[in-house]
């Protein structure tokens, strides 16, 4: 049987490797001498390629002399590497650590979000009200709101990752948000739209059935990696990579866009919702 190739588990367990290399100011040349195999291998290894032995990560994390809790976390992802999906627990917001992984690396997003804003698109006081909503508070809520501000710079640069989302009417009348937060969320979301590699469509609603009802989802494409389908839930995160899979979420992506207001009209009716909530879009 083939080796399963670049799984979410096998990405992640490479994610945390790098990290720990990284944090102790070694290239991958040197590690790789030091715990004697081939750079190209632990390069490999680093990036969801190849999967290590159990054994190898063990020399790996002791040589590194990793903290008991990341080594314990990492040589129980190269167990399981090789599983072809995950499932995570976690809380909205609070375990992001893989996934933000994922972001970085990625080469395109697709977001269906029906009723919250996605996480790149929300303004600090946004932010900061969804995920005291999940229970997050004081220096840890700081820390998440911070975190989101940052990986916002993907969205910009020289090469900045393209984003296609379409967003639920209900994102953009969150009773849970204040008026003027609102309005400010808003106008920012009208800044991004502007942007040429975003692409950002309001979903008003349909008669007939469509997968969107199931709930949020984030795809990823990746330059020379299998794409992987993003899952979060109130008490759990799955990671889905078998090919059909990913199939039936591309439909559905395809499906809601269609569905969907184009562009110019999404824009049109946010500019509507602001003038509604009070405020103006200029």
């Amino acid at each position: 049987m083939a080796t399963p190739f670049a799984t979410p588990r096998a990405r992640a367990l490479g994610f945390g490797l790098r990290t720990c290399r990284e944090a102790r100011n070694l290239g991958v040349r040197q590690l790789a001498r030091k715990i004697g195999v081939h750079a190209q291998e632990l390069s490999n290894w680093e990036y969801g390629k190849r999967i290590p032995k159990v054994e190898q990560v063990a020399l790996l994390l002791g040589f590194l002399v990793v903290e008991p809790g990341e080594r314990a976390r990492l040589l129980e992802l190269a167990r399981t590497a090789r599983e072809p999906s995950w499932l995570e627990q976690s809380m909205p917001g609070r375990k992001l650590g893989a996934y933000v992984d994922y972001e970085r690396e990625a080469s395109e997003l697709f977001g269906w979000e029906p009723a919250l804003l996605p996480g790149l698109f929300q303004t600090p006081a946004y932010a900061r009200i969804a995920l005291a909503g999940f229970g997050v508070v004081g220096d840890e809520l700081e820390k998440l709101v911070a975190l989101r501000e940052a990986r916002r710079s993907l969205l910009r640069g020289p090469r900045p990752t393209p984003f296609r989302a379409v967003v639920g009417e209900a994102a953009l009348r969150p009773e849970f948000i204040e008026r003027p937060v609102m309005v400010d969320q808003l106008r920012f979301l009208l800044q991004l739209s502007r942007r040429p590699n975003i692409s950002l469509q309001v979903f008003r609603g349909s008669p007939r059935f469509h997968a969107g009802l199931c709930g949020p989802f984030v795809i990823l494409d990746f330059p020379q990696l299998p794409p992987i389908v993003f899952l979060e839930q109130f008490r759990a995160s799955a990671y889905l990579y078998a090919e059909d899979q990913v199939a039936d979420y591309r439909s559905a992506a395809k499906n809601l866009a269609a569905l969907a207001m184009s562009e110019q009209d999404s824009c049109a009716f946010i500019g509507e919702v602001i003038a509604e909530l009070g405020g103006s879009d200029g």
